[in-house]
This record gives structure tokens, sequence and C-alpha cells, in this order.
């Protein structure tokens, strides 16, 4: 149980006190009426004495008697009905509520302060995490003192309700107290005339009510003398007659209202009576407005007496002045009929009763004790004290001492010779019969000169005195006696006292007596059906168990009496059990939270709903968080409905807001009643407090971390052949490898345009926000241009929602970033949006979602639209709303069981919806740089909400005609591009980057060297075409280009950010233009993404935003077309050695179809060869075919051979060094100007790109030092066998589609860096050498050059043989022949080199003497030879013969060195071809 104020010897001892009656003449009553009082209100704060007692028991010893009290009050002459009983235990249960607004007095479970202790526990959400420890500590402290005030009121009033009975006397008057006013005019015969009714009353058969201990009731004279107006003399004089006639014990002078009205404002007096007051006021009815009970007394309501009224004394009196109407009591109900245990109407006849629980005083405050002083107050309590000491306590001495006598004498020889009898024949003990062996003899009675009756009322006046050891001595014997002659109502009072005495009796004798208790409630229960003395017995034998610690027991016993028949008590002792259970030494909480929602929900049943709504709410703690979503939501549920019912609308809100955040696992059905609920409360609230702000829905759940924001305008769709950029869509996945692509691209061009760095204040473009991008700077948006949120709901119910009216709210702070200081005051929607949610037009607008439907359990985004128009700082708050059940239909029978109305087969909705808003609340990413961030708990902004309107920027949005999806690889394709300017900002310096520079290009710089736009016609060339005659065919038309006409090798230019040519470089607003874009398709098949980043700037420079950017990403899907390797070897031929230099070559070109006829591909044309290079160029083809263009169907081959030479500068102007000598070899019937757009475009681009990936590839010689020269024997022995040869095969496809033929066309390069080495138009896999990147190497030790290799040294001299190819000679007439041959020797180095030259035969196996037969060289056989750079030298040479035959000249090894080169250097130079010489013999 709970803990009480009182000690549980206190307890009981307050419950049973000696009764004193009180019989008040007119002017006495007039005389306490000036204190707004009667008498018995008067003396009632003294009536507990503040000294010892003593008297002396029957055996003469002494008895102390300490704290005593006694009971003065009016007679009564009607018993109370239960009825009204009942109806004001349930008044004093309402009014009695814990204390609201005391801190020390509240534990905090969720959104409820819970009155379980007075310490201050602070606690979260949930609050249970550790409550067997948290309870246990509360329960093992000394300061725990959990009270239930309300059970203590109910308790006190229960027991003074009790009515008086037959079976015990415990409440039955002692004495009766007779008050006479000294003014009365003749006091003597007013007190005879009082002794006379109270004798009446006490002996006539015409009152069987109050209950009387004794016949000869004491009877206390009492005179009253009001010092204010009276002669003090003449009371003193009555006094005195009074002492003669009744003796000095028997009269007392009280003299009071010496305090005068004019005065009593100047002293402020204590009022010990308001407490009492309170509860007498609750017990008499009083506070009811209508009436419904009236007590006995006067009508007269003059200065808001209510004190005549209290204790049923009518002032209506006969001739005699003797008050004579007792027939009501102040229990009394008005009409019996009246059911009272109907509580229905409580809530509208309580309103006094809820004023003084909420803490609040009447209108109308009524003093008490006006006229007395703290001397009167004094005179009081000495008057209790005197009529106590020397009045109550030797009558009840000596009536002790009477019934002891009387007992001993008429029970002596009869009795003791019976006892004698059953103790012989028995065995001296009477044995206990169970209940049920008893019969039903509840209604015996006894009659009032009982031997057995005496025995019960000396053992009930020892109890009264506190000589508890003689009561139980005479309960013990009266047991025995009643069980004997089975009176079971008399035996169960008998045993319930009997217990209470042995528990009560100092020293603890013997153990307290619980199964006397069990015997006594299970007889008052079963066998008498008297609930109420059955309960006022287990509220007894609680309390003492509780003092012994044994809560189990009386938690089973508080529960056992739990019954249908009173809701009331069955709650208060459901919520006395539940306490005994978290008292235990090991606290069972979950019992105890189990019977509070038992013990609430009895008080539901009795109308206390402020107690139900309070069990609940201590319940709820300790399933609050534990899984149990079930027993949560039942709580949630009620406490919602009882708050709702006590107009408590917030804690509904709050309670129902519960039910619906947690995951719930109701059915559908439950779901959607706990949904209507919520928001018929809801309303109830809104519509109270119409202006209030905006609550917190609690659905549908919204994941904020979700929460996107999208920067950008509603884009046109394409139309017909054109393609939208694709730019950034909330309809696009966030991918974060793309994200840092872009952003590369973006820090790209911006260092471009700022000349190689990036500003400090950069700020990469981010379109779409979310959880992956970075938030931590606010994002930039331009004024008249839409934000939308993507708002991420989930319904976790599994019944639809209905969301109506969905906007954003936000707020918004203007600000013009040109001036320094303009600090307006933010403005907010939140006003508005008890409505449409909408900004002032001149602000912002917002668009609405008029309705937005969510099915069960279903997540659902929402995208919202704002429109900026003014430049300032906008800050998103959250999403406004209505929210709603979706309306459903039910024609069952006619009726709509939801709302009752009747619909006749017609559809009905019953549709409701509130308003509330929700966040935004967004938590950053979590900080994890410093020490201390990684040590706690930080987390970083995130500012996606919180964007900056800047001024207006320029627009741009492009569009893409003609853009094919599939290509072959090495394809060339035209389309155009269409640039808009939407917005109405000039727009420049327009970009574009692409990290796949090669795969497109706008053209060159120079208009003459760009192609006109071709006609729609399908078929023509994107080339720059000439037709040809015969006579140019298979010879090289030549032309010379600059790279930077191309857009490469400028200064300022990097690789993949290019200049788009418009016109004077500006797009005017609103404007747009069409440029021409030729795509080429990737040598690699499959499928490509290839970004394209535009970048543009406006005008007007914005500080908070520099430039735009516009993203599309073009996926190109790329079939295998042709594969082209090409090989390069020196010529043997010195046709130019008049101009002194060697430089011929023989390229071949080998050319297969690796298409297998994928796209409707039928054959393949080789339609022209080009080659492009600053110090070669093709000469003519040396093997054309005789189609002239070769045609190459699916894996079939074809090889070329053509003949390159070196440029000669003479043909070229002045500024030929650094350019491009480009040479076409036609094939076919027309020309293709390679040297012009697109072809030279994309063959700058494919050579940058790979030069490029060279440099990445190659990165770490750069870390080889510049003093190194760079013309050392590695460079000039490499520069040998660098051939630096571009080639371009042109080509074109025939293409079946839809049955119509289409041309394809493309081109192919092939980079020649080597002789011998192939190389081939297909990109080979790379080795993986990114490891090499990691090779760092000391400058203090530099890399020591490698050496050049073997092949590449003997590339140094170039040998060529010149000799008749058939020599005739007549061997019969001379047997030599002697032919003489020129050795040729070509330096290809730039620095002289020094030549030996053997001409001696090498003859190691017998295959070479075969050969070379009896041939030999005369004359000088080894020559020593040096020869300057580039230099061209003969050596006549002469070779003899003896036989005719076929002779190999080619046998002369040469072996070489660098001139400065020690002789370890030298090395053999490349065998020219076999040289063949025929010998004729004439």
């Amino acid at each position: 149980m709970a803990q009480c104020l009182q000690s549980v010897q206190e307890f009981i001892q307050d419950s049973f006190v000696p009764m004193v009656a009180v019989l008040c003449s007119e002017d006495a009553e007039q005389v306490t009426r000036k204190n707004n009082l009667n008498f018995s209100e008067l003396v009632r704060p003294f009536c507990r004495l503040t000294s010892e007692g003593h008297m002396r028991d029957p055996n003469n010893q002494i008895q102390v008697i300490k704290n005593l009290k006694i009971h003065v009050s009016n007679i009564v002459t009607q018993p109370p009905q239960p009825a009204a009983i009942r109806k004001m235990l349930s008044e004093v249960v309402s009014v009695s509520q814990p204390a609201e607004g005391l801190v020390a007095n509240v534990i905090t479970a969720g959104d409820y302060d819970l009155n379980i202790s007075d310490r201050s526990v602070k606690a979260s959400v949930p609050w249970y995490n550790s409550w067997k420890e948290t309870l246990t500590q509360l329960n093992t402290s000394k300061s725990f003192t959990a009270t239930t005030p309300w059970f203590e009121a109910y308790r006190e009033s229960f027991f003074q309700s009790m009515p008086a009975s037959d079976h015990d006397f415990l409440n039955h008057y002692l004495a009766c107290m007779l008050v006479v006013s000294s003014n009365e005019p003749q006091p003597v015969e007013q007190f005879l005339k009082l002794s006379q009714e109270q004798h009446r009353i006490q002996h006539s058969s015409d009152y069987t009510y109050p209950k009387w201990f004794i016949p000869n009731t004491l009877k206390y004279y009492v005179l009253l003398h009001d010092i204010s107006e009276e002669d003090e003399q003449r009371a003193d004089s009555v006094y005195e007659e009074m002492k003669q006639r009744y003796g000095t014990q028997g009269c007392y002078l009280l003299k009071i209202n010496s305090q005068t009205l004019a005065v009593a404002s100047d002293e402020q007096i204590p009022d010990p009576w308001s407490q009492y007051l309170q509860k007498s006021n609750l017990q008499n009815q009083e506070l009811f407005e209508d009436g419904t009970s009236v007590l006995m007394g006067s009508k007269n309501t003059e200065n808001n007496v209510i004190a005549p009224k209290v204790d049923g004394i009518n002032p209506s009196v006969k001739a005699d002045g003797v008050p004579n109407n007792f027939e009501t009591h102040p229990l009394q109900l008005d009409h019996p009929s009246d059911p009272g245990g109907s509580l229905d109407g409580l809530d509208d006849t309580l309103k006094n009763t809820v004023q003084i629980t909420d803490g609040k005083k009447p209108s109308t405050v009524t003093t008490h004790g006006a006229c007395l002083t703290l001397n009167d107050h004094d005179r009081i309590r000495q008057f209790i004290q005197e009529f106590t000491f020397r009045g109550l306590l030797p009558h009840i001495e000596k009536s002790i001492r009477q019934l002891n006598d009387q007992l001993v004498s008429r029970k002596g020889l009869s009795r003791s010779l019976f006892s004698a009898t059953k103790k012989w024949f028995s065995g001296g003990k009477v044995p206990e019969k169970s209940i049920a062996e008893l019969k039903n003899t509840a209604g015996l009675l006894y009659p009032p000169e009982a031997p057995e009756l005496q025995i019960r009322k000396l053992a009930d006046l020892c109890f009264l005195v506190q000589h508890y050891d003689l009561a139980y001595s005479c309960y013990h014997t009266a047991k025995k006696d009643f069980l004997n002659d089975q009176a079971m109502l008399y035996a169960a009072g008998a045993l319930e006292m009997a217990a209470v005495s042995a528990f009560l009796q100092p020293g603890a004798p013997r153990p307290y007596p619980a199964h006397y208790m069990d015997t006594a409630i299970q007889t008052y229960r079963d066998v008498c059906k008297n609930m109420v003395l059955a309960e006022r017995c287990a509220l007894l034998s609680a309390e003492i168990l509780k003092s012994q610690a044994k809560y189990s027991e009386a938690a089973t016993l508080l529960i056992r009496m739990t019954s249908e028949d009173s809701d009331l008590r069955s709650a208060l002792l459901l919520e006395q059990s539940a306490h005994c259970f978290i008292n235990m030494r090991s606290p069972m909480v979950r019992k105890f939270a189990f019977h509070m929602i038992l013990a609430g929900h009895r008080f539901s049943k009795a109308g206390q709903k402020r107690h139900a709504l309070r069990c609940y709410c201590q319940a709820m703690q300790v399933y609050k968080g534990k899984g149990w979503s079930l027993a949560e939501d039942h709580i949630n549920f009620t406490i919602g409905r009882q708050s709702f019912t006590l107009k408590q609308l917030d804690n509904a809100v709050s309670a129902f807001r519960h039910i619906l955040i947690n995951d719930s696992k109701q059915t559908a059905s439950q779901q959607g009643a706990f949904l209507r609920e919520y928001l018929y409360v809801y309303k109830n609230v809104s519509q109270l407090s119409p202006d209030s702000p905006l609550p917190h829905l609690p659905l549908p759940c919204i994941q904020s971390s979700a929460t996107r924001v999208f920067f950008g305008h509603d884009r046109r769709l394409a139309e017909g052949e054109k393609q939208a950029a694709t730019h950034v869509s909330l309809d696009q996945e966030f991918d974060s490898e793309l994200s840092q692509q872009w952003k590369e691209l973006e820090e790209q061009v911006v260092a471009v345009v700022n000349r190689g760095a990036i500003p400090v204040n950069f700020q990469p473009t981010q379109y779409c926000l979310n959880s992956q991008t970075d938030n931590f700077r606010f994002p930039l948006a331009v004024v008249e241009e839409p934000i939308i949120v993507e708002v991420v709901f989930r319904n976790p119910l599994k019944v639809p929602l209905l969301l109506t009216d969905l906007s954003l709210l936000g707020k918004f702070q203007s600000k013009d970033f040109g001036q320094l200081q303009n600090r307006e005051e933010p403005k907010s929607n939140e006003k508005d949006a008890h409505g449409k949610a909408t900004f002032k037009n001149e602000f912002i607008s917002t668009d609405v979602i008029l309705e937005f439907s969510m099915g069960s359990e279903e997540t659902k985004v929402a995208r919202l639209k704002l429109l900026p128009h003014q430049t300032g700082e906008l800050h998103i708050l959250g999403v406004v709303y209505n929210l709603g059940t979706v309306p459903f239909v039910n024609v069952v029978d006619g009726t709509d069981p939801s709302s009752g109305l009747q619909v006749d087969g017609n559809l009905v909705s019953n549709g409701m919806s509130v308003r509330g808003r929700q966040d935004l609340e967004i938590q950053g990413p979590r900080l994890n740089n410093t020490k201390e961030e990684k040590t706690s708990v930080k987390h970083g902004p995130d500012r996606r909400l919180d964007p900056i309107i800047t001024p207006p920027m320029p627009l741009l949005e492009v569009f893409f005609i003609n853009f094919p999806t599939g290509l072959l690889c090495g394809e060339i394709r035209k389309a155009h591009v269409e640039f808009v300017n939407v917005s109405k900002v000039l727009l420049t310096g327009l970009k574009v980057a692409s990290k796949h520079p090669e795969f497109f290009t706008f053209g060159s710089n120079t208009a003459a060297l760009t192609p006109q736009s071709p006609t729609s016609s399908e078929n023509c060339s994107a080339y720059k075409t000439i037709v040809t005659d015969s006579t140019s065919a298979c010879t090289a038309l030549t032309s010379l280009v600059s790279p930077v006409d191309f857009g490469m090798g400028s200064g300022n230019s990097s690789l993949g950010v290019i200049d788009i040519p418009l016109p004077d470089s500006v797009l005017l607003p609103g404007a747009s233009i069409q440029l021409p874009l030729w795509l080429r398709g990737p040598d690699k098949e499959g499928v490509h993404e290839i970004n394209f980043l535009f970048y543009y700037e406006s005008a007007n420079k914005v500080s908070k935003l520099s430039h735009r950017v516009l993203r599309h990403t073009a996926v190109i899907c790329t079939s295998r077309s042709l594969s082209v390797r090409a090989t390069v070897c020196r010529s043997n031929t010195f046709q130019d050695e008049e101009d002194g230099r060697n430089g011929n070559m023989l390229v071949f070109v080998d050319v297969e179809n690796i298409n297998t006829s994928e796209g409707g591909v039928q054959e393949f044309h080789i339609v022209q060869v080009s080659s492009s290079s600053k110090q070669w160029r093709f000469q003519k083809c040396i093997n054309p075919s005789e189609d002239k263009d070769a045609k190459l169907t699916s894996r079939e081959r074809g090889k070329l051979c053509f003949k390159a030479t070196t440029c000669k500068y003479q043909d070229a102007t002045s500024g030929a060094l650094g350019k491009y000598t480009f040479a076409d070899i036609i094939l076919g019937n027309e020309q293709i100007i390679s040297a012009t757009t697109p072809c030279a475009d994309f063959f700058f681009r494919s050579c940058q790109s790979s030069e490029s990936k060279k440099t990445l590839t190659n990165g770490y010689t750069s870390f080889v030092p510049a003093r190194w020269p760079t013309d050392d024997v590695g460079k000039i022995v490499r520069k040998c066998s660098e051939v630096d040869l571009n080639i371009i095969v042109l080509w074109k496809a025939y293409v079946v589609e839809d049955n119509k033929q289409l041309i394809l066309e493309g081109q192919l390069h092939v980079a020649l860096q080597t002789i011998g080495k192939e190389a081939c138009s297909l990109s080979q896999k790379q080795e993986a050498q990114e490891m090499v990147l990691l090779k760092l190497i000391r400058p203090e030790q530099p890399p020591v050059p490698a050496r050049p290799s073997v092949e590449q040294l003997s590339h140094l001299i170039k040998t060529s043989l010149h000799y008749p190819e058939s020599y005739d000679h007549p061997f019969t007439h001379k047997s030599l022949c002697v032919v003489p041959v020129t050795l040729m020797l070509s330096n290809c180095s730039q620095a002289g080199v020094d030549v030996i030259i053997d001409l001696r035969h090498k003859a190691i196996s017998p295959e070479t003497l075969e050969v070379h037969g009896s041939f030999t060289w005369l004359g000088q056989t080894q020559f020593k030879l040096q020869l300057k750079a580039q230099e061209i030298h003969k050596l006549q040479l002469k070779a003899c013969f003896i036989h005719a035959g076929v002779y190999n000249l080619g046998t002369p090894r040469v072996f070489a060195k660098l001139t400065d080169q020690g002789s370890m250097c030298e090395t053999s130079q490349q065998n020219s071809m076999p040289a063949l010489i025929i010998i004729n013999n004439i």
C-alpha cells in the first residue's frame, strides 16, 4: 500500500474514539453562530488531548492514556442511507486529487506527470529503462513517502460515516453535552429541558437512532458565556448555582467571543476549523447547487452559515424552546428512490468540487472564529481537557468497574458450572468451526442485558481507553461465546477487534492473529452479506500487514475484497494493492502496472475520471518502450479518452499521437478507430484556439534525411527530332562517382576561365541536394526560378491517409546583396498556414497539392514547389497540410455505423481532416576531424533547406537535333545543337567541357575551313568533298594546316574545354541559335556515356553566383567497323639525292572488316587514305586496286601500300614550322578534304587525347632533373627510328535500314611512331602501369639514362646497292666477270656517325656458301667512313663472278656508331633487302 501520513497505531486509535453527543439551546447556537460555527464544530479542532490521561482498571492498576481523541457531534435521529454514503465517499475521493504545480510530487513519464513519490525523480522517455533499480532505490529511501491522499480521505470518511450497529458499541454515544447560553432568562430550567430531551431520545421507543453505550449516559452541563455582550457576573453566579446542583465535575463555564468584530481585521488569528469543515461540507452535500441532498436543520443562510445543517440541529423549536426535529441524518437524500450509485451526472454537479481540485478558492470566503482570540482557543482546549479528565474518563472507569462487577456476579455460578462441565467433557478447549459448517445465524439478536453483550461493552470500553490487554481478553472471551451460540455477526466483530487489540498490545506479547481477520472478513462477506463491515475489517488488516512489511499478504487481501457491487471501493483497493507490489523487497513492477490498469478501469466505471487517468498514466511508465505495443496502445487510447472527457485536450492529443507514431500491431479497423478518435479530439482542440500556432501532426512519418531539394526550372520537353539535354532531375538516382566527375569537369572549365587557378570561394554547382551531397554551404538559388523540395512520407498505418492542401512552410528574409546593410524582419507564412500556406506574392509563391493520398503502409514522395520573387535568405521549415482519413462508403442496412446517418442506399462520405504541420529537421553529418569531434558525437550543419536567393542569371536550354544513339566505331555523323537563353539576362562565355573531347566538335575557328551546313538529304556527306578527275587518282593532294585553327596548341586552352562559337560570343535574352555538331563514334565498341558540361556566365557579374552549368549525358552504343593495322619501313631507293635528304619510306596499311553485319552493314569501301604529320606525307599509292576504292565485306581483309616522303619546307610558307601537312590519297571519285572540319578536328582531338593519356601513364618522367642534355645519345638514336606519321583511313559503309540504303562514313586513325613497329586503330589493352606513379626518384641520385637498344642502334645507317639486274659475260673468252656495284650509305641521324663496312663473307654455315657460291668482292674489302648528319655517301665496289647464275649481292656488313661514342657501341646495321643479280653466259 501507499505510504500514509499516520502510523497504523494512530490510524486505528483515531478510527475508534469515544463518541460524545451535543444538545444546544437556541441561544447557545446564536452565540456560536457569530463565528459561523455551531458548538460541535467550535470544539472539534480541540478534541485531541495534548496531555496524558490516567485511569484505574478493575484490578486497580493505573492505565496511561496517550494522545486520546474524542468525537463531539450533534444528535442525529436517523441513520444515514447507504446510497448517500456511497455518494459522499465518491465526492470525497473526487475532490482529493494530487497537488498540482508541486515539482516535488512528480515523476515525469512521457508527456504526463505521475504522482508516485514526493522525491523529484526526473526521467526521459522511455522512463523505465532501469525501472527495477529506480523503484528499489525509492523503496529503500527513508524519504520515500508516496502518498495517496484520496485513499486516506476515503478511509477517514468511511469510518466516520459508518452507522452504529447492535453487535458492537464502539461508535455509540458515551456522554452528552448540554449547552445553554448564560444569556438565557432561566439557564437552569433550560438545562433541565435539554436533559429531559436527551432522556427521551435515549429511552423512548420513538427513537431507534442514535445508539447509546450504557443507559446511564454521562450528562455534562456547559454554560456558554458570550464575553462581548453578556454580563460576566451573572454568568459566574449561574455557574455557582450549577456547581451546587451538578457538582464541580459535571458542569463547566465556557467563555468565548472576547474579540469584537471591529478589531478582527487588525490581528491575524489562525483558522483551525477549515480542514474539518471542508470534510464536513462534503459529507453534508452542501457543494451541490441543485440541492440533491438536504441536511436536517435550519434553512437560515445568514452570513453563509452552514453550521446548523452540519450536525443536524433544526433551529425550529417547540414552545418550550427545546428542539424536537431529529428525523433526518446529514447524509439523508431528499428522494430515497433516487439510486445513489449513479455517478454519471457528476460532471455537471461537481463544478465547485472541480474548482477545489484545481486549487481555486471560492469567490466568497467564509471566515470562521472571527470573534475568537487565542485566549478563547485556549479556553476551549481547556474545556475539552476538563470534560475528558474530570467527566468522561472517570465515567468510563466507573462503567468499566460496574460492567466487570456485573459480569462477575451474573456469570458467577451458572456460567462457571457450565464452563467446568464443558471443559470436563470436551478437553478444555472449544473447537472453532469453519464458516461452511456454521448455519446462517447472522440475524441472531441478544437482549441488551445479555452477558455476552456486557462482555463486548467491557471490551469496547477498554479498547477506547487504550487498555488493549483487557480488551483482548474480553474480545477473546466474547468470541468464544458468540461462536458457541453461532451468532456469526457478533463473532465476526469480536474476532475483528480481538485481532486489532492483539496488534496494539504494548510489547507485542503475542503475534498478530491474521487468521482472525480472515475469518471475520469471510463471515461478514459470505455469511452476513455485509460488505461495509468486511471492508472495514480489510482496511484495518491491510494497514497492520503493511506495517509488518507483509506486502504480499496485504495485496492478496485487498484484491480479494474487490467485487462488482462497488467500483469505487474496488478501484481504491486495487490501487493500494498495486502500491504493495512496488513496496516489496523485490519490487514487482509489472504487477504494479497491471493492477494500476485494473484500478484505472474501476475508477472510470465509478465516474472518477481524474483518478482513472492518473492510474493509466502511472502504469504507462512501465509498459512504455518495452515492446508491449498492444498494451501501450490500449493505455494511450484510454488516456486519450479520459483526458478528452476531463477537457485536458492537450494530453488527449498527445496520447492519441503516441498510438499513431509507434509501429502499431493493431488491426486495420482498430487503427482506423484510433485515427478517427485522434482527428476528432484534435479538431476540438483546434476549434478552441483557432489563432494558436499550428501543432505538429504525427502522421504520416517524414523521413527527413531523405529530403531532396532541386534547384531548376521546368525544362521544355523534346519535340520531334529534338532531344533536350538530360541535365539534372529528381528522377535520377544519385551517383557519387558521377557527381565527382561533374565536379572535376566544372573545376576544369573554371580553371581555364580563371587562367589556370580555381578561385578560393569556388562552390561546385549542385542542382539536387540530398543526404549524400555536401550540404555544408548554403545552396544558391536564382530569383524567379523554382525550388522543388521532395519530401518522403511513410504511412505506418494499415489504413489509407488523405493529405489535402499540402504545401511548404518557410521563413524568408529579403536582402539586397548589392547593399551592405539592409536587414529586414523575416517573414513567415505560418500565420497564413491555417488556410492554404502561401507567401505574399511579392516575396515567394508556393504551390499547393490539393490531394495527396497514401495507401496502407505506403512510402510516397511529394514534390513541393517554391518560386522566389526577391533576393534574400530562405529557410524552409517544414510542411503544412490537412490530415484526414480516406472517405469510405458503408451502406449496410442503410446506416453508416461511424456517423449514424441514414443514407437510404446513397453513398455517404465520412472523411474527417484536421490541419497541422510537421517540421523538416535534418541532422548533418557527424564531424570527425579534430580530436574533440572524434571523442564526442557532434554533427555538422545541413543547409540544404536554407538556400540563398541570388539576383537573376541567364538560363540556358540545350536541344540536340538528329542526335544519334548508335554509331559504328569511327563513324562521323553530323547533328545540330540548339542553344536557347530562356532568361531575361544576357548570356556570354559559353563553353563546353567533356572527358571525351575526341567524340565531338563544333568546327574550326575559321569559317573557311568549316563546311556549310548540308541539305537535309540523308546521304549528304558530313565532310567537305571535291569531285576529282582520273589523273589525280593514287597521287597525294597536300595541304598545310595549323593546329591552332582547330583549337589545339593554344596557350590558354585546356584539353576537354572548348569554346562554343556564338555570334559575337553572346546569346541575347529569349534568343536561340543552332550550331552544327559533328560526332565520331568511339573506337571501342560497347555502350558509352559521354558527359557534356555547358558553362556560361552572365554579362552582369554577380558576387554570389559567378557562373552556371548545364549537364548532358549522351549514351552512344558503338558497333565494330574496321580494324586498321599499319607498319612503316625504309625504302631502299634514293630518289631525292639531289636535295641532300633521304626521306622515303614504305607504309603498309592492313584493313580488316571486323563488323559481323551488325546494324545491317553490307560492305565497307575504303574511299581515301590520308596522312598527317609535321615531317612526313604520303606521296602515292603503290598498289592501287583496279576498282579504285577497296570493297570489304564481312570478315574480309585488304592491304594497301603507300610511299611516304619527307615534307619539303620550300613548298610551304615561312610559317610552316609547327604546322601539319595533310596528304590525301584518293581511292574513290571525290576527295575528302582532310584538312578541314570535321576530319581534321577529330584527328587533332584523337592525337591530343592519346598524348594526354601518354602523359598520365608516363607521368613519372617529370621527376628527371632538367640538367641532363636533351640531345643525348638515347634521343639521337631514338630519333632515327621514330616516324611520327599519322594515317587517316576514311571509309563509307552501305547500310540497309527499313528497306532503304544509307551511306555511313567515318574515319579511323593510326599513329605510326617507330619504324618496323606495328600500330593499330583499335585501342590496345593498356598494361596496368599505375603503380609506376608511386616510384619516386631522389634528385641527388639522378637516374642513368637507359642505353639505346640494339634495335634502335641498327637504324643509324640506311644502305642501298645499285647494280644492273642482269649482266652478260662471255665466260668462255674471259673466266672472271667483274661487275661494278655502288653501295649508297645514308646517315639517318642528326649527328655524325662512324661507319665500318666489311665486305668479307661471313661463312658460318654451308647454306651461306651455297647462296654466295663462288662470288667474291674485289679490291678493298673493309672501309671506315665518317658521315655527317643526314649525309649520303656513295661507295664504288666491284663484284667478281666465275660462273653464270643468280647471286645475292647483299652481303656487305655495315657497323655504325656515333662519332663521340666508343668502339663498344658499334652496332651492325640492318641488312638491305636481298640484292639478286643474274649473270648470263654469252
